[in-house]
């Protein structure tokens, strides 16, 4: 398991994306998700990982349907999921399937840099979780996002909360995912952030 990136939404982009980089995370702009209504900002975490800021895009038209990670829902910025890392999801979704511990059917996304370089890549979620267990990406054969990212900030510590560790056990195990579940009143992460102005935790 290798871990990709951490999903930060807010319902308020711009103002969530101020108050980080207030704190000491080096965020950058991402681009703009076609279709889906949002756009996001990015920060190294070191080792290959980022942080990724998602919120409403002010440009874009609002979606068909709701925006991903419950933002339209949102009252404040909430770290929501994460994703692990997978060079060929159809492969790697035979594990957890075989394992009774279901994903949904990989997805094509798409966005295009700042610089005009047009990502491509495709992810499957799991059916449940409540963003404890992570969805899958696989990015093909385009540049990872992390690279090239303002270094200073490092992921020191991720982990679980859940009301009942047990039913998010098999899914992380099938996965490979050694992420630390401790009880708790609802679904949720904590993560905790090394910035050049200090420690920074999102939860």
């Amino acid at each position: 398991m290798i871990l990709d990136h951490l999903v930060y939404a807010t319902p308020d982009l711009a103002g969530t994306v101020a108050d980080l980089r207030e704190r000491g995370v080096g965020l950058v702009p991402g681009g703009p998700h076609p279709g889906r209504g949002t756009r996001n900002h990015l920060a190294g975490l070191g080792d290959g990982a980022y942080l990724e800021v998602i919120g409403p895009d002010p440009e874009q038209e609002a979606p068909d349907g709701p925006r991903w990670f419950g933002i339209d829902d949102l009252t404040g910025p909430r770290l929501v999921t994460w994703a692990v890392r997978v060079p060929d999801l159809p492969a790697a979704l035979e594990r957890p399937r075989a394992a009774a511990q279901v994903f949904g059917d990989a997805l094509p996304m798409s966005r295009r840099r700042p610089d005009g370089v047009l990502l491509r890549w495709s992810l499957a979620f799991p059916a449940d979780g409540g963003g404890v267990v992570p969805f899958l990406i696989d990015w093909q054969d385009s540049p990872h996002p992390a690279g090239g990212l303002p270094a200073g900030t490092t992921l020191e510590a991720l982990s679980g909360i859940h009301p009942d560790p047990g039913l998010v056990a098999g899914p992380l195990a099938a996965l490979n995912a050694g992420l630390t579940v401790v009880p708790g009143p609802a679904p949720g992460l904590e993560a905790v952030l090394r910035t050049p102005s200090g420690v920074v935790v999102l939860r």
